[in-house]
């Protein structure tokens, strides 16, 4: 079982500390979460990554949005690569842990998809861009399985061979996609809010290629803009709802010169 890199600093190692530090994230945020619809009509989420005092309560708009919506049999949790590995995609077979308990994975989803990609456990040991959602989809959700995807390359060809792939191993199953990405990093806050602003607008298109010509042209470091593209691709056409942007000067009131941004987002199939 794969065990947290970083509870104790992201998020808290101690599980009714932590379910507490949830619940802030939805009070301090869209509230806590009404009775769900059951209409499932999400297909896809974006959420940021970072430490839960900067980005829960942005994080929270989108887990909300799946609790009210009704929850489905698996969630394809696609985080970018922060420590080098050695895979164009890669994902795990072996389940996960946080302090609210196991995680398990949906093993019949995963099976499917390493005939596409990988299955390397070994590659998502340090990684925090999927761990960072994993007990929001606890706290919504009593019994979620996953399917855990790191994106080492996020160039639009990567982007459209995992949509395709996942579309494959997902055939037969509902799944919610959880987009895993931060925005613009370390910008004084007035730019920050203008180029997260213009790359959520291209997201908000439902144009994949508008949002790497976005990445490209304003050189973004956005740092999953690779999930967000390939939850696009599962879900087109598509249609995005923005819920919330905001960065780290606004959560914490620390350094308003280089600033992290985030936003979170819900993806529905047209």
């Amino acid at each position: 079982m794969r065990v947290p890199a970083v509870s104790g600093s992201f998020y808290p190692a101690e599980e009714g500390v932590l379910r507490n530090q949830l619940r802030r994230c939805f009070a301090s945020g869209p509230g806590e979460p009404r009775e769900s619809s059951g209409k499932r009509s999400i297909s896809a989420v974006i959420a940021p990554h970072a430490g839960y005092a900067f980005s829960g309560s942005c994080a929270a708009h989108s887990f909300k949005a799946i609790a009210e919506d009704g929850l489905p049999d698996a969630y394809i949790v696609i985080g970018p690569d922060h420590h080098g590995v050695p895979y164009d995609a890669v994902t795990s077979s072996e389940d996960f842990f946080t302090p609210m308990g196991p995680v398990p994975v949906h093993q019949q989803i995963v099976s499917r998809l390493r005939e596409f990609i990988p299955d390397d456990p070994r590659a998502h040991v340090r990684e925090h861009s999927i761990e960072v959602e994993l007990p929001f989809l606890q706290y919504i959700d009593r019994n979620p399985k996953i399917v855990p995807v790191i994106m080492g390359r996020q160039d639009m060809q990567t982007a459209e061979r995992l949509a395709k792939a996942l579309k494959f191993a997902c055939q037969g199953y509902d799944v919610v996609v959880v987009a895993s990405s931060d925005l613009v990093h370390y910008m004084p806050k007035a730019v920050a809010d203008e180029l997260d602003s213009h790359f959520l607008n291209a997201v908000a298109s439902g144009n994949v290629a508008s949002v790497y010509e976005e990445v490209r042209r304003n050189n973004l470091t956005v740092c999953g803009y690779g999930p967000i593209a390939t939850a696009m691709l599962m879900s087109e056409p598509c249609r995005v709802k923005l819920l919330n942007q905001t960065d780290s000067f606004e959560a914490m009131r620390y350094d308003r010169n280089a600033v992290v941004g985030y936003g979170s987002a819900v993806i529905y199939r047209s």
